[in-house]
């Protein structure tokens, strides 16, 4: 539970914190868990929750508030094929991307939620979480092929 909301708030302290109010949360709302999926998959979600609202009150980088504008779809094309990337090359590029980009990939493709869950999560449409998912992807991109670059 820890590694969850640390993926989410990128910081070790507010990591340890995010999950002390989310044990306590689910200790004094312990009678409101109805078994309708696991415990702890229903203490994930409370730990998720806190973490994103702790994001939420940071705010130091904002997501544009304009969903109106075009993203292009890019070709998918694995400019990284033959490259090995250790995990931890990848997380540290994750952790450097601003907050509400490394909010939507960790809870993409670490958590395992899809966009609509995501949505829901963060009040926001399932088509702004996709151009928010595919802005993360082509930053995370050029940070990994930064260090793909010979020095």
């Amino acid at each position: 539970m820890y590694n969850v909301g640390y993926r989410i708030v990128n910081n070790a302290d507010e990591a340890k914190d995010v999950l002390q109010d989310a044990f306590i949360s689910a200790f004094n709302n312990l009678q409101s868990y109805r078994g309708d999926s696991s415990f702890g998959g229903w203490l994930k979600r409370i730990v998720v929750n806190k973490a994103i609202n702790l994001v939420r009150r940071r705010r130091f980088e904002r997501l544009p508030e304009n969903e109106n504008f075009d993203v292009q779809e890019e070709a998918v094309v694995d400019e990284f094929e033959g490259y090995p990337f250790e995990v931890e090359k990848v997380r540290r590029a994750i952790g450097q991307l601003p907050d509400g980009y490394r909010v939507v990939l960790s809870l993409y493709l670490l958590e395992g939620y899809d966009h609509g869950e995501i949505g829901e999560i963060l009040g926001i449409t399932e088509s702004r979480v996709c151009q928010i998912h595919g802005q993360a992807l082509v930053r995370l991109r050029a940070r990994l092929a930064e260090w793909l670059q010979p020095n």
